[in-house]
Formats: structure tokens, sequence, C-alpha cells
């Protein structure tokens, strides 16, 4: 009998809890899987990298330009570095870097964990005295979580660049005075809340393609859909997360 809407969200809220629990009492108990933990290292950031760098470059730059008219209406041209490169280090470029590997990360560990539980390999490593949830849930979930922030600052770097180009499109601004008004805008009160909030981005998408995948049924139609409900449910989870951490460092007065 199915549950209702409520209860299934209650009912698939403790069970991801529980499985979060699992992968921490997992993560200090050896044996160690580092080979497989860099592996996934690698997937997780080398082969992001471009993505995420080429989106951030774009974002910078659309800001910058979208950003100047506004401020040259006001007479205040001279506040776009500072401006922009606050509201990209502070919100934009962390929630979309989460979302882009939420989107990219998030379903491919759920199709392949997925696939590898219909085709019944999960079960053969069980059977074999292998620790498949060690094997591919801890690695997979601290790969994220570990990663995921490295990518972040890269991705600010990258947009603040992209920021730096769209100003002298209409205007000269000096390589010099660009980064000027940036660190004169840019406080380390600024910088922290949202590079730490890159940590829980990474571990929400680590857990909920781990979950979906390692818990996937009904053959090759439920590996489709645990990618897609990833997908949606660690985006969803992002946004939470950014709500959560807006608010509290606004009650801490950091904003």
């Amino acid at each position: 009998m199915a549950l209702p809407g409520w209860k299934k969200v209650v009912a698939e809220t403790g069970a991801m809890s529980a499985f979060a629990g699992r992968f921490f009492a997992e993560f200090w108990r050896p044996r160690y899987e580092f080979r497989e933990f860099f592996r996934q290292c690698f997937y997780v950031g080398y082969q992001t990298l471009g993505l995420v760098a080429m989106t951030a470059f774009i974002i910078g730059l659309v800001i910058t330009i979208q950003s100047r008219p506004t401020l040259v209406r006001f007479g205040a041209e001279a506040w776009l570095p500072g401006m922009v490169s606050v509201s990209l280090v502070r919100e934009i470029v962390p929630v979309i870097t989460a979302l882009i590997c939420a989107g990219k990360i998030g379903s491919s560990i759920g199709a392949e964990l997925g696939s590898m539980r219909v085709t019944e390999q999960i079960d053969a490593m069980e059977v074999s005295g292998t620790n498949p949830f060690k094997f591919l849930v801890v690695t997979r979930m601290l790969a994220t979580t570990l990663t995921i922030p490295i990518l972040a600052m890269i991705a600010d770097g990258v947009s603040l660049y992209g920021s730096y180009l769209g100003c002298n499109l209409h205007a000269t601004v000096s390589w010099d005075l660009f980064w000027y008004h940036v660190f004169n805008s840019v406080w380390f009160t600024d910088f922290a809340p949202a590079f730490i909030k890159t940590y829980f981005f990474g571990f929400a998408i680590g857990l909920v393609g781990c979950y979906k995948g390692y818990f996937t049924t009904h053959g090759t139609e439920g590996v489709g859909r645990s990618a897609n409900s990833a997908v949606v449910l660690s985006s969803l989870l992002i946004f939470i997360i950014d709500l959560i951490a807006v608010q509290i460092t606004d009650l801490m007065g950091l904003n």
C-alpha cells in the first residue's frame, strides 16, 4: 500500500538520515579505500573543473555587464567591481557551482550505483566479503564533500576574472585598480560562510546521489528514476541549506 505524500516524505527523510548515520559510522572503521577515494576525487574535481570554470566565467562577465547600466544611472559606476565581487563570492558562485555538480555528479552517482544494484553487483560484493557501503558510498560522499569547496574557490577566481573583462568592455579599468576595489569590498566574513556552506552542499550531493542509487529498484527503469530524483532532491537541499546558512549568518551579524 502506497503511503500518503507527507508520510512518504517523513519516511524517506528518516531513511536518508539513517543512511547518513551509517556513513559516519563506517567512515572511522578500517579498511580505508584510499585508491577509490582519490579516483572519485579526480572524477568529481578534475573532470568537472572545465564546466564549472566556464560557467563561472560567463556568470562573472554577464552580471558585470547587466549591473553596469543601473550603477551608471546613479553615478556609481566606480562601485561596480566591489558590488559584483561581493555578490559573486557570497552567494552566486557557491550555489551555481553546487547546482552544476548536483546535475553532473549527483546524477552520475545515482545512475552508477543504481546500475550496480539492479545488476546485482552490490550483492556480489557482499557475498565476496567486500564492504560495498565502504567502497562505494563512503568514498563518493567524502569526494563530493571535500572537492566541491575547492571547485567553488576556483570558480570564485574565474568569475572575478570574467568580471574584470566585463568592466573593461565599456571603460578602462586597470588590473591593479580592479583588484584594489575587490579586496576593499570582500572581507573574510564574506568569504568564510560561503566557503563553509559548500562543504554542506557537497555532502548533500553525495548523500542524495548515493542513497538514491544504493536503494534503486524496478530494474533499468529505476536507474533513470534514481538519477533524476538525485538531481532534483540534491538541488532542493542546496537551496534549503543556503537559506539556513543565510539565516545563521544574519543572526551572527555577518551580513
